[in-house]
């Protein structure tokens, strides 16, 4: 009995020391600046939200939160980054639904984001939406898969890389009306923006964010969006489900993540800054006026979207037919 009390005490004696490290870290963090990985490249919607909340995050930790831009390989880069770095609070990253996808389309993906992450808080929901350039003779979807039909192969659509969540909604579209189109990925929705609005390419399934300025220029025209619902932002924009693709529901998700292993109490911290930000109207005006929800959660409900996510993921790339490269 004594040597397992003696046990359950050290046992104790050692939860309590982490405990008092676990809190020594979070009381002396942050002593200097913060990186935020953004895995895609500047100007698209991800770099737009993970910019407005680095802003209000730096006033609240009293420290310079400075995003850092790693496009390439659909978020997988700048992720991995993230996923190697040292769990000290200095290294953050945003993370969307892409990395679910990624678990099917890669083989030798370098982290697992069930376990190389530390989740902290969603931080925005957003549709997708699908676009056209202005000089593109549709305009609605009805008018455009028509279009499509006639010439078979003719269109083109960007989106901001391979395996993201635009990608897969371009495929499903392609599935659900039997049009032919070919997929462009981008590094990020700022480059996709600009050959769309240059007319480099003609059709395009991106974030709502970085396309509703030109929209309301006239430069394109949005067609649809992705999510299931009409956007508020958008609300005479119908969705693809209202044009005979039932149940077609892909919404954006954008979260910030860390190394696993970082501290509770700086998760905790972070998590509270998070949700205050959320609620400031500066924060959400702005980022309304781009049809993009501040959305907040508890780093364990961003755990089980996240695994949620990678289910879907796997059943929606079956279904297309989609195979790891």
């Amino acid at each position: 009995m004594r040597v397992r009390l003696k046990r359950r005490a050290c046992i104790a004696g050692i939860a309590f020391a982490y405990c008092a490290v676990d809190h020594a870290a979070a009381q002396q963090w942050p002593a200097k600046s913060i990186r935020l990985i953004a895995p895609f490249a500047a100007g698209g919607a991800t770099d737009t939200v993970t910019r407005t909340y680095a802003e209000r995050l730096s006033a609240a930790l009293g420290q310079t939160v400075l995003v850092d831009n790693r496009p390439g390989a659909s978020g997988t880069i700048g992720l991995d980054l993230a996923a190697k770095a040292v769990p000290d609070g200095y290294t953050l990253a945003a993370a969307d639904g892409t990395m679910a996808i990624a678990v099917h389309l890669n083989r030798g993906l370098p982290y697992d984001p069930r376990t190389s992450f530390a989740p902290i808080s969603l931080v925005s929901l957003s549709t997708h939406v699908l676009v056209v350039h202005a000089s593109v003779p549709a305009v609605n979807v009805r008018e455009f898969i028509a279009l499509a039909r006639q010439k078979p192969g003719a269109y083109a659509y960007a989106t901001s890389g391979a395996g993201t969540e635009q990608h897969l909604s371009g495929e499903l579209i392609k599935k659900m009306t039997g049009i032919q189109m070919t997929h462009v990925p981008y590094k990020g929705g700022g480059q996709a923006i600009v050959d769309l609005v240059g007319g480099q390419v003609p059709v395009a399934v991106l974030g709502a964010a970085p396309v509703i300025p030109h929209a309301r220029a006239g430069r394109v025209r949005i067609l649809a969006v992705t999510a299931g619902q009409r956007s508020s932002v958008l609300p005479d924009v119908p969705t693809l489900a209202e044009f005979g693709l039932p149940g077609f529901d892909v919404s954006q998700w954008l979260s910030f993540v860390a190394p696993a292993k970082l501290p509770s109490a700086i998760v905790s911290r972070l998590n509270a800054e998070i949700v205050n930000i959320a609620v400031l109207p500066g924060v959400r005006e702005k980022l309304a006026t781009l049809g993009i929800e501040p959305t907040t959660s508890t780093p364990q409900q961003l755990a089980d979207r996240i695994r949620a996510g990678i289910e879907i993921a796997g059943r929606r790339l079956k279904e297309l037919g989609i195979e790891p490269e």
